[in-house]
């Protein structure tokens, strides 16, 4: 394996093996108003919707987690075929690494052999401000058609970028880089953050770049502090050892990250709620906040690992839990789920 390889594998090994979830899980702060009368029968709920012009099965999305490594090809295969069977969204990890080595392409590419109906595509952003602008143009199209995406997505991986011991923290002209995509990608274009949320005062800069949706990946799922803790100790690099342990629960709580964002952009753009989503609770509090869809990660991880019936098992799950959930508020859409709206407890 050369670097890049490594670090993708490790983060999946690390993410599986070690507790690296915030401390604190904000979605445990959001409740929803019990309805005793919710005058509406559960077969009936539909949980269908529509994301980017394309329709879902439900407002969930298998986010983006690995790429680029041997292993990797089977999780994104047995991820592929639940968002299949599942109709619902999904997107890959990060694909720098099939760029610089087009043999590991097919981590990525085996999401084409499953009728997807949403695929993502995936870059940091610190890459596309390094690459400059033409050869991101490039390379974005290149990742575009290795999974035939559907939209794209840069993620803000900052955080990230600062603990680890190889990172890239370059984020000057990252505005720009973002406003030149936008702009000339023929797919919608998602900007993500990968577990720091996203402020109100970013979000106003992020609608004025013409982008098509932001992921808030908030605070209080997996912390990719944590994650670069372990491997810093793995290489017993202690300055970053210390640092991934120092910024462990920084960032933005989910919840919170959903409403800023929808105010900053009073609401206009689809917003994916992704940031320590655990089932399908969690999935209906963040479209009671005003999220048009609920991204999974970490929970899916491990089943992915351990195959299809594991993964069709948990993903049936978080969807019986959201369609529970919308039942005992009274909502049988996924629009009604939004206008009933949540209190947060904090």
């Amino acid at each position: 394996m050369n670097q890049t390889e490594n670090r993708k594998d490790e983060h999946v090994r690390i993410s599986l093996e070690k507790n690296v979830s915030s401390h604190y899980n904000y979605w445990d702060d959001i409740r929803l108003i019990h309805n005793a009368l919710p005058e509406i029968n559960k077969d009936e709920i539909d949980l269908k919707t529509k994301l980017f012009g394309k329709n879902l099965g439900a407002p969930l999305i298998i986010s983006g987690m690995t790429g680029g490594y041997k292993k990797a090809k089977e999780i994104n295969e047995t991820l592929a075929s639940a968002a299949e069977k599942f109709h619902l969204g999904m997107g890959v990890g990060s694909q720098r690494a099939a760029l610089e080595n087009p043999e590991l392409a097919s981590t990525y590419s085996i999401v084409k052999d499953f009728d997807i109906p949403l695929r993502f595509a995936n870059i940091g952003a610190s890459q596309i401000v390094l690459w400059g602008h033409d050869k991101t143009i490039d390379f974005a199209n290149k990742m575009i058609e290795m999974i035939d995406a559907h939209a794209f997505m840069v993620c803000l991986n900052f955080l990230q970028e600062v603990v680890q011991f190889e990172g890239e923290a370059h984020a000057k002209g990252c505005l720009q880089a973002i406003t030149h995509i936008s702009e000339e990608l023929d797919v919608p274009v998602v900007v993500k953050e990968s577990g720091a949320g996203i402020s109100y005062d970013v979000a106003k800069r992020l609608v004025k770049t013409g982008i098509s949706g932001i992921d808030v990946g908030g605070a209080g799922g997996t912390s990719f502090a944590a994650i670069e803790h372990y491997r810093a100790i793995m290489i017993n690099e202690k300055i970053h050892e210390r640092g991934g342990k120092t910024f462990w629960d920084w960032g933005i709580p989910t919840p919170t990250s959903i409403i800023e964002v929808g105010e900053a952009t009073d609401w206009k753009l689809p917003i994916i709620a992704t940031g320590g989503i655990r089932h399908g609770l969690d999935a209906a509090k963040a479209i009671a906040l005003g999220a048009n869809c609920a991204g999974i990660a970490h929970a899916l991880l491990a089943p992915a690992n351990n195959g299809k019936d594991a993964t069709f098992f948990e993903i049936d799950a978080i969807l019986k839990e959201l369609r529970a959930a919308m039942f005992l508020v009274g909502a049988d859409t996924v629009e009604k789920m939004t206008e009933i709206g949540a209190e947060a407890w904090i």
